[in-house]
């Protein structure tokens, strides 16, 4: 069986992204001025469309990750055993 995390700790998510070689980023086109753009943990070496993602720092995402008041949920292992990649992020309660 697999269950879910969810956290907003900071070391947490970056210990959970970085196992996985996943780095922070957001969608290019999603931002403006008063907007950084949608948050994403992206795996450039499982994904087929890393021009639609920009690369940031830990620090601006979680700038981001904190402006927005959101935890994310994720997951260590699927049902089979594997390390698994599942993730989202909601709003705090």
């Amino acid at each position: 069986m697999s269950t879910t995390t969810q956290t907003h700790d900071h070391q947490k998510i970056k210990d959970w992204a970085t196992k996985r070689d996943a780095v922070p980023a957001k969608i290019k086109g999603t931002g403006n001025d008063d907007d950084e753009g949608v948050l994403r943990i992206h795996f450039p070496q499982k994904s087929q469309n890393n021009e639609d993602f920009e690369q940031i720092e830990w620090d601006e995402f979680f700038e981001n990750f904190e402006e927005n008041n959101l935890d994310l949920i994720y997951q260590e292992k699927k049902a089979d055993g594997e390390v698994s990649t599942f993730h989202k992020f909601v709003k705090r309660t």
